[in-house]
């Protein structure tokens, strides 16, 4: 009887658990659960990774992975609610869907962006590092020399100058300070697409937006390349959205110096002879202006772009060919260049596996200009010919160093060619919801020939006999890359989290070789019959060759956390071994950074103000590193040196020529960085404010050492420290945004101080607490800077004048303040001082874009503040004492409101040559009308547009323009060999078709 009433219990139990399943699944046929799948995307197409997609009236959801897609079970009659920093909120009803796509419409622009950072990307709400970014849109417009130029004035903290108007020069970058003494990297690293390489590594029609990691804990990851920032490029790509198009950009651009000295003309030195200052043989009865003798009258540039898209979400590509051609103002100086850029992405297995095919290849022709014809154009007598009656060159071979500097350029022929092919191709796999695996790999070959032939009518000639000279240059290097990376990502409610890691592996083989010879018994072969030449007979050819080879193996990895979009974390590590090292104990580098973030606008004391769209305090540590610009410093080296006879043969000695240093080591960059970002009424104002403070250890510097025990006297070693401190900011204000009439401002500040704190320790001590650098040039052949420990880099070092006597001679200060007249001064290292600084303190730039109906303008306006620049023009042409050169009218001025400086004063540095080299720019304007007629069939948007560059400057420095050289150890040396500035207006034509 117990036994059936149990069995009757356990039916009883079972009905009653089957009804209930039965009663569920008919409530979930109903109203259940299912599951659904889709992709976010931005207006524009972009993936959003990390939007949160929740269940209305729920807290149950999920986040979007890496590519935009997300997968979650939820009612079928629920509705799902879309929320991303910077995007307005959507909600969607599921309506039975099993698949919702998604568009978020950004409702401030400044927090929904995308930002490229190392290895990946982030949205700029997530950023916790100095990372700023600037969109082709916003770049300076018109015949740029290199990709950096397009960002002048744009990002608070980086520094690009063009301090020559040579068409071959590159831009100087300089971010946040000087950063070392004796280091291979002065510039930041340059990415592009993911591979490194340099700034003509990509046309700058090409690039889409360039992304600056200014501090160390964005930089970091990047390991002991990252010491000097990171500017990472992204090339156009194809959008994928199945239309083919064809784009086209050319412009025309004239340029011209934008000041030239005022020299002494030919009824100048007609003058003088009437004074008696010269004698009547310097009348050689001409007027020439030998500026404009150098000079073309208008050098048209011209710059022609073609790119071609086209595919669907499968596979799509961009094509482009782009045509540079930057005319000098000097004769013989032009820069050529045609790339050739293919970008090809395909996808498949229901886009689970991606490839991506890049191909470039760039030829470059320039001549480039002698800086030394410019010397020549500003010593040359005015009164002098440039030919003589029979149509030779006039020439003066007897007066040192005085050549026709026309001569010297229609008389020399100096090619260079130059190629460079890269191949690259990136393969990613998604195997898994939230994991990406890739794998970039390149393939980079570059190449040169320099080729330099003066004829037998060339100042060589007619001064040295040498009968023609012949030289040529050839080289190559071969880089190879693998980059392979992990990523995983993962939300789990409120904690969204990304895990990468990676290895990388670079090598470079670089080969090249020279040959110089003179003395052919004609100009009919020019280079190409060197064998020729017998300088070889008599040892005065030269002919040498050199290999190098280097690679760097890497491993890295780094997480991130956001909770509820209030707080982030990002820590990484990267470990660097490279072959510079090689000999030493310890040859990989370790290079740690951590940050973090915290969105105030997320808490709750914040929920109810209505003044900040978002809040956003950052702070970043990091260790980069600067590896040595030279190899094999770890191991002791032999080498040859002097002949010595030894048994009645010449025989070369071998003797040591470096130490062993097995404590050699990476040059370390600590750097924190505290920032803040904001977002006020709702967009109308952003910017940032960052405040950094970085310390340079390890510094390398040459140090005399003890010989013996030691077999050389001196030894390179890591002793020396440096510091940088700066506060940057930057404003962006949305001024006037209406349907027609659009307005953006943007003002960004910077200053930096830098100091060498100490060149010792307890192994290695510097002789003196300071080394000198520079060079005032001939015949004024003194250092023109030094470099103190607790001092700034760019000091300029020298004696230090007041003012001049009646007579002209200069009246001195000595260091203790004492005055003391030209006779009684000794002229010796301990009466010099610190005269000024060649890097300027402050650093402003002001940028303005512009909108109505259809025309456009924007104008970028930057300065430096607080720094010196030592203009030795002025120095050798001002000195009224030599007479066989020409020289500047201001020769003939009162210094000091006193006197003409005395004749027999010899050209001398001092500090009546330093000038403050403050200026402001009106740097680039360009103006702009879009022809939008949407009932045209095949051209579309053409737009004609007019752009200036380098348009004003306000100033008052006397030189052609204080934007000088502040590179390395002697910056703010304006040197008389430069290739003046240049200012260049151009009309622009673009479209689509």
């Amino acid at each position: 009887m117990k036994k059936i009433q149990l069995y009757l219990r356990c039916c009883r139990l079972l009905f009653a658990f089957f009804l209930a399943s039965i009663m569920s699944l008919c409530a979930q046929a109903q109203d259940g659960n299912i599951k659904i799948k889709g992709a976010v995307k931005d207006d524009k197409g972009l993936a959003l990774p990390g939007v949160s997609v929740k269940i209305k009236g729920t807290n149950a959801g999920a986040q979007t992975s890496l590519e935009g897609d997300f997968t979650l079970n939820a009612p079928a009659n629920s509705t799902l609610v879309f929320t991303f920093i910077g995007f307005a909120t959507k909600e969607l009803p599921v309506n039975n869907q099993n698949v919702i796509n998604v568009v978020l419409t950004d409702n401030n622009q400044s927090l929904s962006e995308v930002v490229v950072i190392g290895y990946g990307a982030q949205r700029k709400a997530d950023i916790t590092s100095a990372v700023t970014t600037v969109k082709s849109t916003d770049f300076v417009t018109g015949p740029v020399s290199d990709g950096a130029a397009l960002l002048k004035g744009k990002v608070a903290g980086l520094t690009i100058s063009n301090p020559s108007g040579d068409p071959n020069a590159q831009s100087q970058i300089l971010l946040r300070g000087t950063q070392t003494l004796n280091g291979a990297n002065t510039g930041p690293l340059v990415i592009v697409d993911g591979v490194p390489g340099d700034l003509l590594t990509v046309a700058p029609e090409d690039i889409a937006e360039i992304s600056v990691l200014k501090d160390a804990s964005s930089a970091a990851i990047y390991g002991v390349r990252g010491s000097n920032g990171v500017i990472i490029i992204t090339t156009k790509r194809s959008s994928g959205d199945k239309i083919n198009r064809i784009d086209y950009n050319g412009s025309a651009s004239l340029s011209q110096f934008t000041r030239t000295p005022k020299l002494l003309t030919g009824d100048d030195y007609r003058d003088q002879i009437a004074q008696g200052i010269r004698d009547k043989a310097y009348d050689l009865g001409n007027s020439t202006d030998w500026i404009k003798a150098v000079s073309k009258a208008h050098p048209v540039s011209t710059i022609q772009s073609l790119s071609f898209n086209g595919g669907n979400n499968q596979t799509n590509y961009v094509a482009s060919l782009n045509y540079r051609f930057l005319n000098g103002v000097f004769l013989k100086s032009n820069h050529a260049q045609v790339t050739g850029r293919a970008d090809i992405n395909h996808t498949m297995l229901d886009g689970k596996l991606k490839f991506n095919l890049g191909i470039l290849n760039t030829n470059f022709n320039d001549i480039p200009f002698n800086s030394n014809e410019y010397n020549q154009a500003l010593m040359m007598n005015p009164t002098a010919p440039v030919r003589e009656p029979d149509g030779s060159f006039y020439q003066q071979p007897t007066n040192f160093g005085y050549q026709n500097p026309v001569a010297d350029m229609l008389n020399q022929e100096q090619p260079q060619n130059s190629y460079r092919q890269k191949y690259n191709a990136t393969i990613t796999l998604l195997p898994v919801e939230g994991l990406r695996l890739a794998a970039t790999g390149s393939y980079t070959k570059s190449g040169y020939e320099n080729l330099y032939y003066a004829n037998h009518q060339d100042i060589s000639t007619l001064r040295d006999n040498q009968n023609g000279v012949a030289s040529i240059g050839q080289g190559q290097s071969i880089d190879r890359f693998l980059n392979l990376t992990a990523e995983y990502s993962k939300s789990l409610g409120d904690h969204r989290f990304t895990l990468l890691g990676g290895y990388e592996y670079q090598d470079d083989d670089t080969f090249g070789t020279n040959i110089t010879n003179h003395d052919f018994p004609t100009d009919y072969f020019g280079v190409n019959q060197i064998q020729l030449g017998t300088a070889q007979k008599n040892g005065q050819d030269v002919i040498n060759s050199s290999r190098s080879n280097s690679n760097l193996i890497s491993y890295f990895a780094r997480f991130t956390y956001n909770y509820k979009e209030k707080y982030m974390l990002l820590a990484s590590m990267r470990i660097d071994g490279a072959s510079q090292l090689y000999g030493a104990s310890e040859p990989y580098g370790k290079f740690p950074s951590i940050q973090a973030g915290w969105r105030l606008t997320k808490e709750n004391f914040m929920k109810d103000q209505k003044v900040f769209d978002d809040l956003k305090l950052r702070v970043g540590y990091g260790i980069t590193g600067n590896q040595p610009a030279q190899g094999f410093l770890g191991v002791g080296l032999l080498g040859y040196g002097n002949y010595v006879l030894y048994n009645g043969t010449w025989i070369q000695t071998l003797s040591p020529s470096q130490n062993a240093n097995p404590s050699l080591r990476w040059e370390e960059k600590h750097d924190t960085d505290i920032g803040l970002d904001f977002s006020l009424l709702k967009g109308f104002i952003t910017g940032n404010i960052d405040v950094y403070n970085s310390r340079v250890t390890g510094l390398l510097y040459n140090y005399n050492v003890p010989s013996p025990p030691n077999l050389y006297p001196t030894t390179q070693a890591n002793v020396g420290t440096m510091q940088n401190r700066g506060l940057e900011a930057v404003i962006n204000v949305q001024a006037v945004n209406t349907k027609k009439f659009r307005w953006t401002s943007s003002i960004n500040f910077s200053t930096n101080r830098n100091k060498l704190v100490s060149l010792s320790n307890d192994l290695y001590q510097a002789s003196v607490p300071y080394f000198t650098t520079g060079w005032a040039g001939s015949p004024v052949t003194t250092f023109s800077s030094i470099v103190q420990v607790g001092h700034n880099i760019g000091d300029f070092y020298g004696f230090k004048v007041t003012g001049v006597d009646k007579n002209g001679y200069w009246i001195y200060q000595e260091p203790d303040g004492k005055s003391v007249a030209y006779n009684d001064f000794n002229h010796a290292f301990s009466d010099k001082q610190v005269l000024g600084n060649g890097l300027p303190k402050f650093y402003a730039g002001w940028n303005n874009s512009f909108s109505y109906g259809n025309w456009d303008l924007s104008i970028t306006m930057r300065g430096a503040f607080d720094y010196q620049v030592l203009n030795l023009q002025r120095l050798y042409y001002e000195g009224p004492g030599i007479i066989n050169y020409n020289r500047f009218k201001a020769a003939n001025d009162k210094l000091f409101g006193t006197a003409v400086l005395n004749k027999n004063v010899p050209e001398e540095f001092n500090s009546y040559y330093i000038e403050n080299g403050a200026f402001w720019k009106i740097d680039n304007i360009n103006l702009g009308y879009t022809f939008n007629k949407p009932n045209w069939k095949y051209i579309h948007n053409p737009r004609i547009g007019f752009s200036t560059l380098n348009t004003f400057i306000i100033t008052g420095y006397k030189g052609s323009d204080p934007e000088v050289d502040r590179g390395g150890l002697a910056p703010g040396i304006d040197d008389r060999f430069s290739y003046p500035s240049t200012r260049t207006f151009t009309l622009s034509v673009s479209a689509h078709f």
